[in-house]
This record gives structure tokens, C-alpha cells and sequence, in this order.
């Protein structure tokens, strides 16, 4: 007997979820976004969800970085290398309750607090950014709780 499991899918239209402005990657630049997803990766690295990512923590924070430059108006980059996103897709491997997406927000959060000052994220984009990273990582969860 194989160790197949059915994912669980939220009640919800992944079309329907606004994405974060695309003036963002053009006021921030390449060098700040990713030192943000870097930085948001070391946040990771000392999470309880860390055992959910590859040992090499920066070049996921590149990778990652990658989409959501291409997600925020920047080259399309992640596409060019890794094909299309399908990032529902992609996570599928992975066990991702709403425990693991709480703390993937948590981490997230840490960073936002100060991307304004520290990465030069544009703040009248923050909230919406974060609107949009509460729905994405909703679309992500596939196991409804721990088991």
C-alpha cells in the first residue's frame, strides 16, 4: 500500500485572487527584492516549518525571489528558467497545513515590518501586498491539519 494522500483544496477561485501591483519590482529594484526574500529565508531557516525547505536556503530565496519579481512588474525571469508557476502544483509534495501557513505568514510578517526602511518597499503597496500573500498562501494549504 503506497503512502498516496488526497489533497485537500480550499473553498476557493484562485483566479479570483488580486495580485500585488506591478510598480512594485520598478520602485524596489532587483538588489532590494531579493535581499528581502533572503532575509525573509533566514526567517524561515529558524522556523518551525524550516524542515519544509531545501537545504540551501538562498538559493530558494533566489528562487523564490524569481517569481515574485515576475509577479510585482519585473523580468520574467522565473518563468524563462523554471517553466510556468503553477505554484499549487509545485507545493503539492509538500504537507502544507494551516499551522505551516500561519508561520510562513508569521515569517513574512517579520520582514514586511520593516521592507519599507530596509528594502525600500513602496508603502502604499504593503497593504495590498499583504492582502495578496494572505490569499496565495491560502490557495497553498493542502492538508487540512496535521495528520
Amino acid at each position: 500500500m503506497s503512502d498516496q494522500r488526497i489533497p485537500y483544496t480550499p473553498n476557493m477561485n484562485p483566479a479570483e485572487i488580486a495580485g500585488p501591483s506591478r510598480e512594485i519590482y520598478a520602485r524596489m529594484g532587483r538588489e532590494n527584492l531579493y535581499r528581502m526574500f533572503e532575509e525573509f529565508y533566514r526567517e524561515l531557516g529558524a522556523s518551525p516549518i524550516r524542515s519544509m525547505f531545501p537545504k540551501d536556503l538562498v538559493a530558494s530565496s533566489r528562487k523564490s525571489a524569481a517569481f515574485f519579481a515576475q509577479l510585482t512588474g519585473g523580468p520574467q525571469e522565473y518563468s524563462e528558467r523554471f517553466g510556468p508557476p503553477r505554484m499549487r502544483a509545485r507545493h503539492l509534495p509538500f504537507r502544507i497545513t494551516p499551522q505551516a501557513r500561519a508561520e510562513w505568514l508569521l515569517c513574512f510578517e517579520r520582514i514586511l515590518l520593516r521592507a519599507v526602511d530596509d528594502f525600500a518597499f513602496p508603502a502604499e503597496h504593503l497593504e495590498g501586498f499583504r492582502q495578496f500573500l494572505q490569499q496565495f498562501s491560502l490557495w497553498m494549504v493542502n492538508t487540512p491539519d496535521d495528520t
